[in-house]
């Protein structure tokens, strides 16, 4: 496994997407409409910076009125969601998704409950 990308919650991620462009030169890698939601990924590299922009109520327009914008989830890429899952069921970490689900950009994603990860949402990516 290793990094793959910050979720980051935002009203405006076009406008976000300018600003990390400016401050970090950083370039959009993908852009869609998924779930309710308009995502952005910018390229740093080593991994992404998602945007979530809600496009309709839903989770991240949840996320930003209880608790504004900000880093919503990180995700780690693996070869294997399934596999990954397992693991993590055998060791009594609470899944936000017992099966994997499609994901933005083609991917199969899974997340793990925050309650049974030192308080972050962390999310399983497989390319």
């Amino acid at each position: 496994m290793h990094f793959d990308h910050a979720g980051i919650a935002t009203d405006d991620a076009t406008e976000l997407a300018e600003l990390y462009g400016t401050l970090f030169g950083l370039e959009i890698a993908h852009e869609e409409e998924f779930d309710g939601m308009r995502v952005v990924f910018l390229d740093c590299g080593n991994g992404y910076f998602e945007l979530l922009e809600p496009l309709e109520e839903g989770t991240i327009a949840r996320y930003l009125e209880e608790q504004g914008s900000g880093i919503h989830h990180l995700a780690l890429a693996t070869d294997d969601v399934e596999a990954a899952l397992e693991r993590t069921r055998e060791h009594g970490v609470a899944l936000v998704d017992e099966e994997p689900r499609p994901g933005a950009w083609g991917h199969s994603v899974a997340f793990l409950h925050p309650r049974d990860t030192g308080g972050i949402l962390l999310e399983f990516v497989e390319h």
